[in-house]
């Protein structure tokens, strides 16, 4: 692999007082062959004003603005207007270690069937210490998201699969879209070194869920991707008397241990 062009996309909507900080770690990378788009997605915070600050220190940095339309319009737009072979989404409020993409560009290289490149991580801001998450393998991701948003790609995937669904509006689009990626094959890889770092904050779009966008959420993916998520959970009447089986054998614990409790009081009474 002769030196590949990455392209670092970073969506902002309200998060300029935390852009610099993402700035200066993309700067910081080891590897050079990149650039950086940065996506106002009609942010009301002073964004342009820093971004184009950015882009008179390094010409790799490019603006773009558009109206408001969420995270996953956002990315796509940054990625649409992308000129690299590979591709690196970064969140505004958080922030990548300098090899991380010398590092993943070197999976690459070695293993022609990977699809997708991570790396272990670490939490910093109102929490911190290791993010961490179930190993990846796709058991696991039927049942919950483990890649973080920030993980190497190519473009030729994005278009594959048409991009960020922008019908998970609610959240939970990073694990629809690799869910899109990865269910007709090719392989995975999580570096064994920490290079991402994720912002922990009082208030979040993770942490501002509901039950209600939740469950559509939810409802989504399964209609979506329902071959997929029978082929690795089963069907819904196979789930359903797992459901069961684990409740009856719950019950009958519960009620075993009362059981034996009630005896042994019963003897002391005695």
């Amino acid at each position: 692999m002769n030196n590949p062009k990455i392209s670092i996309i970073i969506p902002c909507y309200n998060q300029a007082q935390y852009l610099e900080e993402a700035l200066q770690s993309v700067l910081n990378q080891t590897y050079t062959h990149w650039e950086c788009i940065i996506v106002n997605d009609g942010s009301p915070d002073n964004t342009e004003q820093i971004v184009l600050e950015w882009t008179q220190k390094d010409r790799r940095f490019k603006y773009l603005y558009k109206e408001n339309g969420g995270l996953s319009s956002a990315r796509n737009a940054g990625i649409e207007k992308a000129q690299g072979e590979f591709i690196l989404p970064l969140d505004a409020d958080d922030k990548i270690g300098a090899d991380y993409i010398t590092l993943g560009m070197a999976a690459f290289s070695e293993n022609s069937e990977l699809k997708v490149v991570y790396c272990k991580a670490e939490k910093f801001g109102t929490e911190s210490g290791m993010w961490n998450l179930k190993p990846f393998s796709f058991e696991n991701l039927a049942q919950e998201n483990m890649i973080f948003c920030t993980a190497l790609f190519k473009k030729e995937d994005w278009k594959r699969v048409n991009g960020y669904d922008l019908n998970m509006k609610f959240g939970f689009e990073d694990w629809e879209f690799w869910i899109s990626v990865l269910k007709d094959g090719g392989t995975v890889k999580c570096l064994n070194k920490v290079c991402f770092y994720y912002r922990i904050k009082k208030a979040s779009m993770l942490k501002d869920l509901n039950s209600k966008t939740v469950k559509y959420s939810y409802n989504y993916l399964a209609l979506k991707h329902t071959s997929f998520f029978i082929d690795y959970l089963g069907s819904f009447n196979e789930l359903n008397n797992k459901v069961k089986a684990l409740t009856l054998e719950l019950n009958y614990k519960r009620k075993n241990k009362l059981y034996k409790l009630v005896r042994r009081i019963v003897k002391r009474i005695k």
